[in-house]
């Protein structure tokens, strides 16, 4: 299986790892990629894990993320710029477009996305 976060690269050897051990993640955009294909596989549970501790969504905000990721087709994910996030820094942010299917029409995710260390791992912060 290829992986939804790159084509070009087996799941097995891109977000898999991720998925099973958060502690793999060593860089905001491999976090934000790792996040992008929780979302197509609909992994919560990762999409939970992976979220800043003060910003995550409740029980029910969750559930409804479920929800709505069952209800798209996910289509690709364009990174478009990285901003510090690298293995040595604390903060990042990555700029990227991720598009889908809804209701028969096209729509994309544009979004720039805060990424920080938590406890000495990369968490998605919130999009500005």
């Amino acid at each position: 299986m290829t992986c939804p976060c790159n084509p070009t690269k087996p799941y097995k050897d891109c977000c898999k790892p991720a998925h099973h051990n958060i502690n793999h993640v060593k860089t905001a955009e491999q976090l934000m990629r790792s996040r992008y294909s929780a979302f197509v596989m609909v992994n919560v549970d990762y999409l939970q894990r992976s979220h800043h501790s003060l910003q995550r969504p409740n029980t029910k905000e969750a559930r409804e993320i479920e929800q709505w990721t069952k209800s798209v087709n996910w289509i690709k994910l364009e990174v478009l710029q990285t901003n510090a996030g690298q293995e040595n820094d604390s903060t990042g942010t990555v700029e990227f477009k991720a598009f889908y299917m809804e209701n028969g029409r096209v729509e994309v995710i544009h979004e720039y996305s805060r990424f920080c260390k938590e406890n000495g791992q990369w968490v998605y912060v919130d999009a500005v």
